[in-house]
């Protein structure tokens, strides 16, 4: 796209780079930002709208930079993007008192209004030639993604449904499990997939909605991949062996993403691609939970016990964007150039790396790849082509299977049910 030349000087100066050769590294990476579209797998955007200007544009309005948020468009023009994924994420607590689906839509429907406001700057994409073709109008190609099967409630009719508005992956869990899907961090229901589960997968498949495994446990990664007829995705995780945490994805696994033709889109949350970050967040929940049991119900002692921690106890600085590129350089080196992609996570994450805070900030990992010494073509792939090759393939597969078959009747208790009895 075209990126207006002071826009490119203001993000050059808000965060110096160390030496004069970065100036033309960052021009280069600049350059190939407008040579394909720059795909980001995951912003959290709407959600903070919702929650911080109460569902309102007038409010938000991103027209205009914004301090209280990371994403606006002076910053997007700024970081060069081309496509991102507008995550759509509905709590589950949230979810189970107002209706996952309901607030789901309500999102959905706030994105829409977004691209109308500002059609000269987004236009909605549906499919990868959607992408390409936005890209060369100089708009930002707006993607839905739904993050957490539970906004499906268990329907497939309701999966179709969100396909045909434009919901383009589905993360199959959040960090709740669902009875089909278990989550990393929940207690274990489905032993990976259920029977329905799987077939949710297959659905997905045949829609051409991209399959997104970031929040899920292990053997939901390994029977998705064993169960999809298509590329998965990873929109926003990174890589374990570096960064041990559960949000991650293991070396055994890169390598079945790499067998798969699927992509892992590194996340850039502090804990998520430092380990001294990861170590910290681990200490600071160990003691919230035994804060949680120690004052019950006392809410203001809890929250009064938590604040004296955390005065006590701060965070460890930032690590560097260095760390986001460690994680690049490690799932490129066990999975491959054409696996590995950027899901940035802004708006949806309390601590990003210092040099990388915000979308007019994307640039800069662009050029640290350049300066690690990736040729052109392999940023390319980096930055967009790799994830347009998923999409692609997934629309391939979804067009094949669309002649096969029609759109799945199965229900949750027809197919988990009749498992159980076997």
């Amino acid at each position: 796209m075209r990126i207006p030349l002071a826009l490119v000087l203001c993000a050059a100066v808000a965060a110096p780079l160390h030496a004069q050769s970065d100036a033309a590294l960052l021009r280069r990476a600049l350059r190939l930002h407008r040579a394909v579209p720059m795909v980001d797998g995951h912003n959290d955007l709407a959600e903070s709208v919702v929650g911080r200007y109460r569902s309102s544009w007038d409010s938000a309005n991103i027209a205009l930079p914004d301090t209280e948020l990371m994403t606006d468009i002076p910053r997007l023009r700024a970081g060069g993007v081309g496509a991102q994924f507008w995550s759509i994420w509905v709590s589950p607590g949230a979810g189970a008192r107002r209706g996952s689906l309901r607030l789901t839509l309500e999102q959905i429907d706030l994105l829409d209004q977004m691209v109308a406001r500002w059609p000269r700057t987004f236009a909605l994409a549906r499919s990868a030639a959607d992408i390409t073709r936005i890209h060369r109008q100089h708009r930002i190609a707006a993607l839905l993604g739904v993050e957490g099967g539970h906004s499906m409630e268990n329907s497939l009719g309701v999966l179709r449904e969100l396909y045909a508005l434009g919901v383009r992956y589905m993360t199959l869990t959040w960090n709740n499990g669902q009875a089909w899907a278990d989550a990393n961090s929940d207690t274990v229901r489905a032993n990976g997939l259920s029977p329905f589960g799987r077939e949710v997968v297959r659905e997905m498949n045949r829609l051409g909605m991209l399959v997104d495994l970031a929040h899920v446990s292990d053997s939901t990664m390994v029977q998705a991949m064993r169960v999809s007829a298509a590329p998965v995705i990873f929109s926003h995780s990174s890589a374990r062996a570096l960064t041990n945490v559960p949000r991650n994805v293991p070396d055994d696994i890169l390598q079945m993403v790499r067998a798969n033709g699927g992509i892992v889109m590194v996340n850039f949350n502090c804990g998520f691609v430092d380990s001294v970050r990861a170590r910290y967040d681990d200490l600071q929940a160990a003691r919230v939970r035994e804060l949680r049991a120690q004052f019950g119900t006392d809410t203001a002692g809890l929250r009064a016990a938590v604040s004296a921690w955390n005065a006590a106890n701060p965070p460890p600085p930032p690590p560097g964007l260095g760390a986001v590129a460690d994680h690049i350089d490690h799932i490129r080196a066990v999975a491959g150039i054409d696996h590995v992609g950027y899901g940035s996570d802004f708006d949806g994450i309390d601590c990003a790396p210092q040099g990388l805070t915000d979308v007019s900030m994307f640039p800069r990992l662009t050029a640290e790849l350049l300066r690690r010494g990736y040729s052109d073509r392999d940023v390319e792939k980096v930055i967009g082509l790799n994830f347009l090759r998923v999409f692609r393939q997934a629309e391939r597969v979804a067009a094949r299977a669309r002649r096969e078959r029609g759109p799945s009747p199965a229900t949750l208790v027809g197919l988990d049910s009749s498992a159980t009895r076997r």
